[in-house]
């Protein structure tokens, strides 16, 4: 199974689980962090909560960039996720970020260096780069004239009257910081999420510098008494059905090309627009999709000692499902379920917070949609996990129907 550290936070954040992936990334550990996290957030959100609860909004800005200052050296840096590469890669004068990018990806690193170092960061930052300001359009939404930035498949739109439109228009840059790092090198350092990072640096008029720190000042994000019941409903089910599972069922699926398989197959249901569903079936479908991989991959083999090698591959896995019950592994399966339609209710009650007008573009027009998601962080800023509308990103991100930032 994968170290608790590794599935739950990467340790870096160049990548991070969703809630119910917690599940099958991280068997025990995992699943009993996430009810915990889920039972928090519900807490929260009727009131009830007897200790902080951290959540950032998860903006849809492109590329990802690290900023501040090397600590072998001292010196102003921006980077790429190839900071934390075993030679990191980072970029501290413009002829570095010409030697290894072109194009606009050279264009925005060179607007962070030059922006970003009048910030006064201390440490390393990561955020999202949102918009330079060629990226900027105007556009009429509802009758009303907006300018918009469209980073990547969500575009932000913000009424032209308004202040908030004024400061943008007077920047050459904007992004939305998300993430600190410590440490005494890039090796060495560790993520901390949730911290309020703008209101930390120097107020400079070329730079719209955002938190992703969640705030609800408007009391939208209230459950009811009827959501409550109902999310508590939804955790309580997941929680027994928790408890009835054998733990090494659910450690194992965690574990090795089994979990590989796992996590591809999901993703596939995923773009497809499909959840888990039912969970006999589909556990079923994951096991047949099991042994159809391995007898592709011993097909493509031409020499008998390699099919030899993936036929003990498959042999290896399949015994997966013949060491556990069918019924306790689509035990994890309902409980999988379970976990997102809690999940659900915690984004859609999120998503009625008001903020910038998030909006997805067609051919015909604009369509509304929800924040790309939100991140749940754990009370010490260590321990973060993705709530997420997967379908819903999906159907953005993949479906010809919607102009992604980058098609312009």
């Amino acid at each position: 199974m994968k170290s608790f550290k590794k599935f739950i936070a990467e340790e870096k954040n160049v990548h991070m689980t969703h809630a119910e992936d917690a599940i099958i990334d991280g068997g025990v550990k995992g699943t009993r962090v996430v009810i915990n996290h889920l039972r928090d957030l519900r807490d929260m959100l009727a009131g009830n909560a007897k200790s902080a609860v951290n959540i950032s909004v998860k903006w849809d800005g492109a590329p990802a960039v690290f900023a501040g200052t090397d600590p072998t050296d001292g010196k102003f840096f921006v980077a790429k996720k190839g900071i934390f590469n075993k030679n990191p890669k980072v970029y501290k004068t413009p002829a570095d970020i010409d030697a290894d990018t072109k194009g606009d990806l050279n264009a925005k690193l060179k607007i962070a260096l030059s922006e970003f170092s009048k910030l006064g960061i201390k440490g390393v930052v990561q955020g999202d780069f949102l918009y330079e300001r060629s990226d900027i359009k105007e556009d009429t939404i509802d009758g009303e004239p907006h300018i918009t930035f469209h980073p990547n498949a969500i575009v932000y739109a913000v009424p032209k009257s308004s202040a908030l439109a004024k400061e943008i228009l007077g920047s050459k840059v904007g992004v939305v910081w998300h993430t600190v790092y410590r440490g005494s090198s890039f090796e060495q350092m560790s993520a901390s999420f949730g911290e309020e990072i703008a209101s930390s640096l120097k107020k400079v008029k070329s730079v719209w510098s955002v938190d992703a720190v969640f705030r609800d000042q408007s009391g939208s994000a209230t459950f009811t008494a009827k959501d409550t019941k109902q999310i508590t409903k939804l955790l309580s089910q997941a929680g027994k059905m928790f408890k009835s599972i054998p733990a090494k069922t659910l450690n194992e699926i965690g574990d090795g090309e089994v979990n590989a398989r796992l996590n591809v197959f999901i993703n596939s249901k995923v773009r497809e627009g499909q959840r888990v569903g039912n969970p006999k079936k589909f556990v079923a479908d994951f096991e047949n999709s099991v042994s159809n991989y391995f007898d592709k991959e011993i097909e493509s083999k031409k020499s008998e000692k390699g099919k030899a090698n993936w036929k003990a591959k498959k042999n290896n896995s399949m015994m997966f499902f013949k060491r556990n019950k069918k019924s306790d592994i689509e035990k994890i399966f309902t409980m999988y379920n379970l976990i997102v339609d809690a999940k659900h209710m915690v984004i859609s009650k999120l998503n009625k917070v008001e903020g910038l007008k998030t909006l997805l573009k067609t051919s015909n027009g604009y369509q509304v949609t929800g924040q790309e998601g939100f991140v749940a962080i754990d009370r010490y800023g260590k321990n973060a996990l993705k709530l997420v509308d997967r379908l819903e990103f999906s159907r953005a991100n993949f479906s010809p129907e919607f102009i992604k930032g980058w098609e312009k």
